[in-house]
Order: structure tokens, then C-alpha cells, then sequence
């Protein structure tokens, strides 16, 4: 039951205690590659860290998306995460705590969603970190379209188009490239990713128990956000082919897409969607591309950043050039996921 006496069905002892009960269980579980950061709960690090001579990735928000953001902390990808409360975001303390955890000696990238309570807490744990003599540089990720016109991208929210943010900063940093380095590849490479998603089905936040929209059963929400934000369209439901094609359109046309360019693609549940969907939907992906002569170079299909259990979906579209192809196929693993 929550305070209002609604039962919920979830795993739970205490509603307010889900985020540090599940950050115990993920620790007890993977001890021997991730850890608890000295004085903070909820930052968590490579058990090898920090990794002398190396820039080290940083990132953080709210709980609720796994394996983003602590699900990438491993090889190749990310060096530390810290995490707040489901859907808000960590605090500038615990940031630090990562921070100076990791740090090599040749600085740290934070690398986050574009939301404003994240900004806020990071750019103040990088002042911080600063005042200790540590360097730091900022990327945040702004990937989906829905959320505000090409015009205007510096407001666009960061969703699952991160994940390809992990995948070259980190390989990018395993060269021994500089910060300065580092950062400008991973912004160009965020340059050429764009996403959008669709809900189904809502999801439901334990502190509250209430879902976090309503929709009728055979209506879908396009464009929503991974905190359960509203989308641009709310329409009747229809066939894998239809709801592939109307995610990928703005995607490809804004990407300015071309026959003999070459892409990955990433189909990523929402939390709920079962793995044998997701592939139906990566097979309408695939015909929809190869229609057009535009090759995909390596595809992902599964769970990359969730909202709780929401229902639905997003395709995120990654243009590639021969670089980002190398740190693509860089060699990556965290307890979460085998790249």
C-alpha cells in the first residue's frame, strides 16, 4: 500500500526506501566490478577506479532508468554515476563525491541528460571540484526531438540516445586522448544521434503510486519523455510497420539521410516491452533503412534507458563516419550490458 492506500504491485519493503535497497542489491550483486563511493550512498564507481592517465567519464541522474546511469559504469564506458531519488535529480555532493573518486590526474567529462536540475547540481559540483584542482568539462545529452525544434536543441531532453554518448566518450578516453579531445568527440558525435519514442502504458513512481498519465488502452502517446512528460500527439494505436515509419521519418529527414550513408540504430524498451516486440519493431527499422540504401553498420535491441515499467519504445538514429565507427566497436562490458 502507499500513503494513500492504493496497492501497488512492486517488489518493495518501503516505497521511500526503493532507490538505497536497490542500489544495496546491485552492489551485493556485482561487488567485484562496482562500489560505493566513501561518504555517499548513492555514487557509485569502477572498483579500479580511478584509472591513472585516463580522462574519466562521469554522469548521474534520476533513478528509474536503468541500466542508465549506474548500469554503465564498467569498461570502455563510464568510470563513476551517481543517482537521486526516481525521475529528480543527485546532488551536487554526491557528483563530487564521484568526481573525485575517479579522477586520474587527467580530468573528468560529465556526461548527462539535459534537464535543468541536473545542469544546476553538476555545474556546481564542477565549480567544486574546480576549487580541488580538478578539471572538468560538460556534455549534455539533447537527443530528442519531440521535446523542442531543431531551432531551438539547446532545450531538447537527453534520452536514449546517451547511451551512444557512453560508447565514444569511453572508448575515446581508453586511447589516451585528452579532455579537450574527449569532449569535442563525444559532442560530435551527439551531433549526429537523434531519438524519439513512443508510450504505451504508463509508469508508476513508489513514492506516490500514482500512474504518471492515463491513457486509454488502444491509444498511444508519441514523443514522450522518459519521465512520463506528455509527447506531441496522442493517437489510436497501430501496426509495427505505421508506429517504425513515424518515429524513424523525423529522424532520417533531420539527420539529412542519404542512400550509402551508414547509421546505427538502437531500439530501446521503455521498461516493460517484451524483447520479442522490440525485435518486430528493429525488423520494420531495418526494411524501412535498407529501402532507402542507407546502411546499418551495428544495431542494438533491448532495454538501454527505462522509465520503471512504462510500455513503449524509442528508435535512436546515430549517423556514422569511419571514427565514430572505430569507437563503436571498441570492446566494452559493465554488469548491465556486453558491447
Amino acid at each position: 500500500m502507499n500513503e494513500a492506500g492504493v496497492c501497488m504491485k512492486k517488489i518493495l519493503n518501503d516505497a521511500h526506501q526503493f532507490v538505497d535497497e536497490s542500489l544495496d542489491g546491485i552492489l551485493l550483486a556485482h561487488s567485484d566490478v562496482l562500489h560505493r563511493v566513501e561518504g555517499d550512498p548513492r555514487a557509485i564507481v569502477r572498483q579500479d577506479a580511478p584509472v591513472q592517465g585516463k580522462v574519466a567519464i562521469a554522469t548521474g541522474g534520476g533513478y528509474g532508468h536503468l541500466p542508465t546511469f549506474l548500469g554503465y559504469v564498467g569498461q570502455g564506458l563510464v568510470d563513476g554515476a551517481c543517482v537521486g531519488n526516481v525521475f529528480s535529480s543527485p546532488s551536487a555532493d554526491a557528483m563530487l563525491a564521484v568526481t573525485r573518486a575517479i579522477d586520474g590526474g587527467s580530468g573528468v567529462l560529465y556526461l548527462y541528460g539535459n534537464y535543468f536540475g541536473d545542469s544546476m547540481n553538476f555545474d556546481l559540483a564542477a565549480e567544486m571540484a574546480a576549487d580541488e584542482g580538478i578539471q572538468v568539462e560538460t556534455v549534455r545529452v539533447a537527443d530528442d526531438v519531440a521535446s523542442a525544434s531543431l531551432a531551438e536543441r539547446q532545450k531538447r531532453r537527453g534520452v536514449a540516445g546517451i547511451f551512444y554518448g557512453y560508447k565514444i566518450a569511453g572508448a575515446c578516453a581508453d586511447t589516451g586522448a585528452s579532455l579537450a579531445e574527449v569532449k569535442e568527440t563525444t559532442e560530435l558525435a551527439l551531433n549526429n544521434v537523434r531519438t524519439m519514442g513512443m508510450g504505451f502504458s504508463p509508469c508508476t513512481i513508489p513514492a506516490s503510486g500514482k500512474p504518471t498519465f492515463d491513457i486509454a488502452e488502444d491509444e498511444i502517446e508519441i514523443g514522450i519523455g522518459i519521465h512520463g512528460e506528455p509527447g506531441i500527439a496522442r493517437q489510436k494505436t497501430g501496426t509495427a510497420k505505421e508506429l517504425v515509419a513515424q518515429l524513424l521519418t523525423p529522424l532520417v529527414e533531420e539527420l539529412e539521410l542519404s542512400a550509402e550513408d551508414e547509421v546505427s540504430v538502437l531500439v530501446n524498451g521503455m521498461g516493460s516491452t517484451p524483447l520479442e516486440e522490440l525485435y518486430i519493431a528493429y525488423r520494420e527499422v531495418h526494411q524501412w533503412l535498407f529501402d532507402k540504401k542507407i546502411h546499418v553498420d551495428r544495431p542494438f535491441v533491448g532495454a538501454y534507458a527505462t522509465s520503471l515499467e512504462m510500455a513503449g519504445f524509442s528508435l535512436s538514429i546515430f549517423k556514422l563516419n569511419d571514427s565514430f565507427k572505430k569507437y563503436l566497436h571498441a570492446p566494452a562490458r559493465t554488469p548491465f550490458v556486453k558491447l
